[in-house]
């Protein structure tokens, strides 16, 4: 909430004096994004409050009708959407003020069936008819209708990590091998065959921007950042990042999300966060993801239940992944994919979303208290005392 205050002042601003001249509001303000974003946070804290008192096992229990209420959810999506640009990806609902991104939903649906699904099948884990053709059929309904929308880049990480739950849970490698092989030519068969006019820079179909995104990214097209499309949000976020190198502006007094960086509040927040509060900000933030995954390591490790150990490591793995993903795209080390920022950028959907997380993760942490955690933790706190009086 605190870099959203900072980050969103231009665009607060913008969005305001647009219903101002419409006569929808008495005047613009700066602060639109950041009351929403109020209102968001209270409304996760909620949910993670109610939901974190269900156990655990209630979630493996209705793991089916989870995962099928998300797959309706991309195919309503595919009807009724709250249409942007060229995506389809939200749905939005008559006396609701926020719009529904069922991908980020789905996100939860997998982890959570999947889980159970390697659970029940742990010993069909090496067959092929009994356990690999259903997990394929499953994979392949959900990239078939997030294609769909089209969202390419949520099947670029929803796609490799089930196939590392594929492999954490100890299937057949040569499984694995194959169905990453298949990927690859999936991918790069989508790589050439959408592609777009580079003369005239017209669309040929709607999937284009795929391409378009990694030629801009694999060659530096002055061009695009002179119209100021593909390249120019990446050139502005290197700008925010590396223009100040041992100094930095302080908090609230970023230049970049003034109008030169697009919509800084979603996908460049990280930007930002480096402009105001240099490397050192930085650090701490990567320091926090790091430190919840240590964390839910160390929780999965010592828990016998199967469903729990899978899913609290999957939901950090795939937490860690998406920040590292976010960072990296600001860092310009992967082509821009649009993924947010876990907790830090404005995404009502995904902050939902984490929210689910975040609350079985709780409840999974809560139920468990294996005998040797206990042991390990008095002894590592025993040894520590000892220390602290040597001292």
């Amino acid at each position: 909430m605190i870099m959203i205050s900072s980050v969103s002042v231009w665009g607060s601003f913008r969005v305001t004096s647009s219903q101002a001249a419409a006569w929808m509001i008495p005047e613009a303000y700066n602060h639109f994004y950041v009351l929403r974003n109020i209102i968001h946070v209270v409304i996760s804290f909620t949910m993670v409050w109610l939901l974190v008192k269900i156990k655990y096992s209630f979630f493996e229990k209705y793991a089916r009708h989870i995962f099928s209420f998300a797959i309706i959810l991309l195919i309503i999506v595919l009807f009724v959407w709250a249409d942007y640009k060229w995506a389809r990806w939200w749905i939005s609902i008559p006396g609701i003020p926020f719009n529904i991104q069922p991908t980020e939903f789905l996100k939860f649906a997998v982890i959570v069936y999947l889980a159970a699904f390697f659970k029940q099948y742990k010993k069909y884990l090496h067959t092929f008819n009994e356990w690999f053709i259903p997990f394929a059929l499953v994979l392949a309904v959900i990239v078939f209708l997030v294609w769909a929308q089209p969202d390419f880049w949520t099947i670029l990480v929803i796609v490799p990590v089930s196939f590392m739950m594929f492999f954490i849970a100890g299937a057949n490698i040569r499984y694995l091998a194959l169905m990453f092989i298949m990927w690859v030519m999936v991918a790069w068969s989508v790589y050439l065959s959408w592609d777009y006019d580079k003369e005239t820079g017209k669309n040929l179909n709607n999937l284009w921007y795929i391409t378009q995104r990694i030629d801009n990214f694999l060659w530096d097209n002055q061009e695009a950042i002179r119209n100021k499309t593909i390249n120019y949000q990446t050139e502005q976020a290197l700008i925010a990042i590396w223009s100040w190198w041992f100094t930095w502006l302080g908090f609230w007094w970023s230049i970049q999300k003034f109008g030169y960086l697009p919509e800084v509040q979603w996908d460049f927040i990280f930007s930002v966060i480096v402009e105001e509060l240099w490397f050192i900000g930085a650090l701490i933030l990567v320091s926090m993801y790091m430190y919840i995954w240590y964390r839910w390591l160390l929780i999965s490790r010592y828990n016998s239940d199967l469903f729990a150990k899978y899913t609290a490591f999957w939901i950090t793995t795939w937490i860690l992944l998406q920040a590292f993903i976010n960072i990296w795209v600001n860092l310009n080390i992967v082509p821009l994919t649009g993924i947010t920022l876990p907790f830090i950028s404005y995404w009502w959907s995904s902050l939902l979303s984490l929210s689910l997380w975040l609350a079985l993760l709780l409840s999974i942490s809560r139920e468990m208290e294996p005998e040797k955690y206990r042991k390990k933790m008095k002894r590592k706190k025993y040894f520590s005392i000892r220390k602290k009086l040597w001292i």
